[in-house]
């Protein structure tokens, strides 16, 4: 099902007026003002040696200096001389601010002899969406394309974000973003996006709020010089990028190579975690949980985040449909980079990379999908 579209961010023409200069305490004044307009504020901050997403309330909390190392299998952090957002994305991605890892749907209690059912209602929530880069934007687009309109939970939490994105200016071993056409510039699905230079912040308008919240903060046309600056450093990232997914035919090669013998080594590697899975910020697998106290009087419905790595994903009457590692690896990759194509006219990888920082077997879905176009290892 196709979502319908979020009608409170409404677009205005990106002109050069709509690009502004932020300096550091103005980047404060933003988060502040964001604040008092009543919206929870989520951003990247760094915690148990990751950067991970939360509740921000100053941007002292962002990683000011902090880098990030990453390749299959590896994640660490290091220094940076300066600024906010010199890391790339770490294992949290924004989905799970709109599809709760769980939630209740229903609840049944038993009073006076009779059951009294209580559906959990979805409850809005105004979130402010701090520092999403440009790959977790378009992951956030196919979220909208598969569940907006069929999931009223995820809309209630959805509608109304505010979204300040980053444009990124560097980029980490497992990022592929540029061979996939979501980044690393940050291009729809925002209302402001900053690009971080050495002295300030270009700021790109792109909906009515982020220009009426400019115009409040008094925030001055960026110049030419720093416009070109901003322009070339993102440019210079994208061609910087070492990692490459060739999406040419892919649909077709992979459905052609159901068979192929490579699926064979993969399982014999993967480990079957779903570490991939619960880091993408694409997938949308959910299962239902029933739980019932030990009284036997109050009984309620969960919706929980699932895999299809796990043996019970796909078990019906007669056992797993899916019982061993290689058909659910195959599965895995064939919709996320082949049938999800079918479902929903695009690819569901944004190439943000994580599967592959994050899997501890070090297994890289780039090189994966190319040993199955070659029919060999690369």
């Amino acid at each position: 099902p196709s979502g319908t579209p979020i009608a409170s961010i409404r677009r205005v023409a990106p002109t050069n007026t709509s690009r502004r200069r932020m300096d550091q305490a103005d980047l404060e004044r933003l988060l502040m003002a964001l604040r008092r307009d009543g919206f929870r504020v989520i951003g990247p901050t760094p915690r148990e040696g990751a950067v991970r997403l939360g509740d921000l309330e100053s941007t002292q909390e962002l990683p000011w200096g902090v880098g990030d190392e990453q390749e299959p299998g590896r994640y660490r952090l290091t220094s940076r001389a300066r600024g906010a957002f010199g890391h790339t994305v770490g294992q949290d991605s924004f989905k799970r601010f709109f599809l709760a890892p769980s939630e209740l749907l229903w609840r049944a209690e038993r009073r006076d002899s009779k059951l009294h059912f209580t559906n959990a209602e979805p409850v809005p929530e105004k979130l402010a969406l701090f520092g999403v880069r440009a790959c977790d934007l378009a992951a956030i687009e196919i979220q909208d394309q598969v569940l907006l309109g069929a999931d009223p939970r995820y809309r209630a939490r959805r509608e109304g974000a505010f979204v300040v994105a980053v444009s990124c200016t560097v980029s980490s071993g497992s990022c592929f973003c540029a061979s996939m056409g979501t980044g690393p510039r940050a291009s729809r699905g925002f209302d402001l996006a900053l690009v971080e230079l050495d002295r300030c912040y270009v700021v790109e308008v792109k909906s009515e709020r982020g220009l009426e919240l400019c115009e409040r903060l008094g925030l001055p046309l960026a110049s030419a010089e720093e416009l070109a600056v901003a322009e070339e450093a993102v440019t210079e990232n994208a061609r910087a990028q070492s990692r490459r997914m060739s999406t040419e035919d892919l649909h077709d090669v992979l459905l052609s190579n159901l068979d192929h013998a490579h699926w064979d080594e993969v399982a014999e590697r993967c480990l079957a975690c779903a570490n991939c899975t619960s880091v993408c910020p694409t997938c949308f697998c959910t299962n239902v949980k029933d739980s019932i106290d030990v009284t036997g009087s109050v009984a309620e419905r969960w919706r929980v985040i699932d895999s299809c790595f796990t043996h019970e994903f796909t078990h019906l009457h007669g056992g797993s449909v899916r019982s061993s590692t290689r058909s659910r690896y195959r599965q895995w990759l064939t919709h996320k980079l082949a049938t999800w194509v079918d479902q929903f006219g695009r690819s569901g990888c944004v190439g943000c990379g994580r599967c592959i920082t994050w899997c501890p077997a070090g297994i890289e879905i780039t090189r994966e999908a190319s040993a199955l176009r070659q029919g060999r290892l690369p």
